[in-house]
């Protein structure tokens, strides 16, 4: 029943182009949206301003998109979130908003919170009044599986989290109460998605804020071990991109949620650090990388980081047909590939050089 919802919600927008905005559209999760709608024939317009994400992303996305029906057209628009103008101009005449633009990571936060508070709150708050001031009849935001903070209860459920263990944590929470608050003052439609460890091509591996799996398989590319913060047995749901794309795009269609409405968006499975990293490892070492015999380097616990995590996803599946498609083994080998043959360019790139 789910997957056929995902196939009614992309036959739907096959045959009734909508205008999107995608903020974030030039990152990681934005990009991988932003192919997805030009695949399906709809008018895209990404508001980034280019801090993390970058216009090589969306030369990908349109790369995967394929040959784009004469209904699909891409716009970009160089610009900050924290301007209420821009996104007042952006959002004028959208049917749907996908709000993606955030600054990440629970450390970064930690080390420059009022960057991370600008960003995903202030910046959060301009979309969501720009979204009132427009009429625009659908938001979709990403929050975080961070806001369940030290609630120790597995799996997740959407009602009941604990207290906030990291700035980062708080910003993605202020988000889904605005909404809410909102939604009852305003009449604003958003829904949020709390996403849990999102993996898949084009995240960046670079910089010390890196998501775990990019910046792991750049080390083990070189031949370098990673280093694990702990014992190696903290889990997590990690959650291939190509589900989150899924969410998004039932999020917004969807007849059946209300304004102020959460819901977790992942596998629903816990795999260690450790397990992870044996997976990495193994499947660098068959790509031709020399790490066959690494082990990772463990240092301490960091502050802010939660222990374990599993997502309850019935919430998503009953009101939205939620049906993660593609495996954590899918969502790896993705990562993998991607950067193996972005290597495979930089090594022809590199013996042309040295020819010339």
């Amino acid at each position: 029943m789910s997957a056929q919802a995902f196939e009614r919600c992309a036959e739907q927008l096959s045959s009734s182009p909508k205008r999107w905005v995608v903020t974030g559209g030039a990152g990681f999760v934005g990009s991988h949206l932003v192919a997805a709608l030009l695949r399906l024939g709809q008018r895209v317009v990404v508001l980034d301003d280019f801090s993390s994400g970058t216009r090589e992303n969306l030369r990908l996305a349109q790369k995967d998109a394929g040959k784009l029906r004469a209904s699909a057209s891409l716009d970009v628009v160089e610009g900050d979130i924290c301007d209420l103008d821009v996104c007042q101009q952006t959002l004028r005449g959208a049917d749907y908003v996908l709000h993606q633009a955030a600054v990440g990571s629970v450390p970064r936060s930690i080390a420059r919170p009022l960057a991370t508070h600008r960003a995903n709150a202030d910046g959060t708050v301009n979309v969501f009044l720009a979204a009132i001031e427009q009429h625009v009849p659908r938001v979709v935001y990403a929050s975080s599986s961070s806001v369940y903070g030290d609630e120790a209860t597995l799996p997740k459920v959407e009602p009941r989290i604990g207290r906030a263990l990291s700035p980062y944590a708080v910003s993605k929470r202020v988000g889904e109460i605005y909404a809410d608050v909102f939604g009852r003052t305003h009449s604003l439609l958003a829904v949020g998605l709390r996403y849990f460890n999102v993996v898949g091509a084009r995240q960046d591996p670079s910089g010390p804020y890196a998501a775990v799996i990019p910046r792991w398989v750049e080390l083990l590319a070189h031949g370098k071990s990673p280093v694990i913060f702990g014992d190696g047995a903290t889990t997590r749901d990690f959650c291939p991109v190509g589900n989150v794309v899924q969410a998004n795009l039932l999020a917004a269609v969807s007849t059946t949620t209300g304004p102020g409405r959460v819901y977790n968006v992942a596998l629903g499975g816990q795999t260690t650090l450790n397990e992870v990293f044996a997976l990495l490892r193994n499947g660098m070492a068959a790509r031709g990388f020399p790490c066959a015999g690494l082990e990772p380097v463990y240092e301490d616990f960091r502050a802010g980081d939660i222990r374990h995590s599993l997502a309850d996803t019935d919430a998503a599946q009953l009101d939205l047909g939620y049906d993660p498609q593609h495996t954590l083994a899918s969502g790896l080998d993705e990562v993998m590939d991607f950067f193996a043959a972005q290597r495979g360019g930089e090594r022809v790139s590199e013996d042309a050089e040295a020819a010339g």
